[in-house]
This record gives structure tokens, sequence and C-alpha cells, in this order.
């Protein structure tokens, strides 16, 4: 079966830059979307979807069906359509738990008359909704299929399309891919939002994230994320995040004690075996936490410096990936620090924004 009509329940981070990443190399692909007018309207005038879909329902009429609304309306969502799908018809989430889906999927039994593949795209940012939504978001990530679908009919099409959009696919046990993403994805969420939370002593004046550097900042960008698309993540994934929690738990326990001895053998094995282990990360590969490579400029107080260097890097193509006024000293200046994807691009700018008469450092 070909997919000639998809649609997306949801144009937030990862809907709005899967259509546009599908669209943008199958550009015949006829797309159809259900979310707010407001984002259909702004989807439509960027031609990145066909036609707005006034209930959820209508998406009945396409081939493919891709859910991707928060956890909770996921499932909600997916528990009223597949009873209804159509004979070959498929329906695809986004989502980064797979367990409960594939239960609600088996509890149908012989009622369902499509297929469901279980799916979770191992890219995002802190920042959610269509507006931040990215036709690259999906370049050289993972994307994780449930291994129940490795034999329909309809997978290699189904594959093609998501290969189409750059990423490398693989496929796990529903039960195995949970374990490995509270482990990879929502523990290190949880770790972020308490590590913002302990760097700072009570009664104390002194701002600590004054003196943060560009590694905390990397470490706790996701503490920004909206707990209410955690939530219902941390609820159905509860036993594998505790267990990932007291893994973790247990290793910083080790060293703490070892510091309490003195113990300094034991800490640089657990330093050596950690760059062994951090080196089997694959390098061509993206993930939820993206590093940024910082460069800090010192403006002086006038009016239009700002856009002196922003239309300057976007002349060269360069484009910026945060901005952030650090310190401003009224009629002197301030420090911005500007953020790229890539130390390629940071060196550009460096030498570009130091062209314009700027003082910069990294």
């Amino acid at each position: 079966m070909r997919f000639n009509k998809i649609a997306f329940l949801g144009l937030g981070l990862i809907g709005g830059s899967l259509a546009k990443a599908i669209k943008s190399a199958n550009p015949g692909l006829v797309i159809s979307a259900y979310d707010r007018r407001e984002v259909l309207e702004k989807a439509l005038n960027e031609k990145v979807i066909d036609r707005g879909l006034d209930a959820i329902d209508e998406a009945l009429d396409d081939d493919l069906i891709f859910l991707c609304f928060p956890v909770d309306k996921s499932i909600e969502t997916f528990k009223n359509l597949i009873p209804k799908l159509n004979t070959g018809q498929v329906i695809s989430d986004v989502c980064s738990v797979k367990e409960i889906f594939h239960q609600i999927w088996n509890e149908c039994g012989g009622n369902c008359s499509g297929f469901y593949i279980g799916g979770h795209p191992m890219a995002g940012k802190e920042k959610n909704g269509y507006e931040h939504s990215d036709s690259t978001l999906f370049e050289n990530s993972v994307y994780i299929l449930s291994d129940s679908s490795k034999n329909f009919p309809t997978l290699k099409e189904f594959t093609d399309l998501i290969h189409s959009t750059g990423a490398h696919i693989t496929f796990l046990n529903p039960k195995v891919h949970d374990i490995i993403v509270a482990a990879v994805s929502h523990l290190p969420q949880l770790l972020s939002v308490s590590l913002i939370n302990s760097a700072v002593i009570k009664d104390s004046d002194i701002n600590f994230f004054d003196f943060a550097a560009g590694g905390f900042r990397d470490m706790t960008r996701i503490a920004a994320s909206d707990f209410n698309l955690w939530e219902p993540i941390i609820r159905y994934n509860q036993k594998n995040i505790l267990q990932a929690i007291d893994n973790f738990s247990y290793d910083l326990t080790e060293l703490k004690r070892a510091i309490e001895k003195g113990n300094y053998k034991l800490l640089a094995e657990k330093f050596e075996s950690a760059r062994k282990k951090r080196d089997e990360i694959p390098k061509n590969t993206k993930g939820f936490i993206n590093p940024l490579f910082d460069i800090f400029v010192f403006v002086k107080d006038q009016p239009g410096v700002l856009a002196t260097i922003t239309s300057s890097l976007y002349e060269a193509g360069i484009n910026i990936k945060d901005l952030e006024l650090l310190k401003i000293r009224l009629g002197s200046g301030g420090t911005f620090r500007i953020s790229f994807e890539t130390q390629q691009d940071a060196d550009k700018a460096k030498t570009i924004i130091e062209s314009l008469g700027f003082t910069t450092r990294i």
C-alpha cells in the first residue's frame, strides 16, 4: 500500500517538524492535519499541509495517521481511533512511552483492521510548539520503531518515509524501549531539574547562576521543558524511571563515599570508565540535548548594534540558535551570549562580529 494521503494529529514541535520534513522530501504527498485553527492556518500558509481537519475522525480518510499529541491525549485518541481503522490503514505515534500503546492495541484484539507502528523519534528541543518546529530536526537522529511491526506489509513504505526525513531507524521491543528511554531521556530531564534546583544556598543573596558556564547551561537546558508534557510520561513509565533513579543514586553514593574517604583510585577508575563509555555514544547522531557553541560579545549601549550583528550573520547564512543578554550597564553597554549549532558556525560568526569592530570572547 502506498501512502498518498497522510494525516497529522497535532502539529507541535515533533508533529510540525515531521510534517515539514516529510512534505519537503515528498512534495507530491497530500498532508492534512488537526490542531488549533491558528496553527493550521500557519501550516497552510507555509504549504506544510494541504488541508486542515475540523475533527479528529476525518483523519480516517487518509492512508497513514501520525498521532503527535502529548501522551495523555495521544492515548485517548488512540483508543478512540483504532477500532475505526480501515483495512490496511496505518496509525503511528511519536510518544516517548511505548508499552502502554501496545497494551491498548493488544486489548483491541481482532477488532482492529489496520496496523499500528509504534514510533519514537529521539530528537527534540527544550521549546515546544509549531513555531519551534524544524524540517531538519530529524537529520542524523535515531527513530525507534516497535519490533512488532517488522513483518507488516506496509513497513517498507513507512520506513522509506521516515528515512526521507534524514533519520536512522532502530527496532526495539516496547518494554526494552521504555527501560532505555527512562535511563537516557527521562532521567536526564529529572537530573536537569534537580541540578537547577540544588544549585543555590538558602538565605544567600548571591546568584549562583551568574557564575554558570557553558557546561552547566548545556546540562540544564531541558529544565525549561513544560511539566504538563512530562507528567504523563513520568506516570506511564514510573517503574522504569524509578529504577533509573535508583541506579543513578547508587553510583552517585559511591562517588560521595570515595570523596569522603579520599579514595582517589576509585574516583580515577570512575572517571576513566565514564570517559570510555562516553566515547561509545555515536558522534553522528542527534539527541534531546544538543550542545550549543557560544560566543560572548560586548556591545555599546547604542541603538541598532544588535541589529547590525544579527543582520551580518543572516547575510552570511549563519543561523543563531540562542541569544541572551547576560549583563548590562546603562550608558555603557552589555554582554550578549550568542549560541550556534556547530563550532564551525561559531568560528565564522566570531570572525564576522570582530570585523564589525566588536570585542568577543569564547
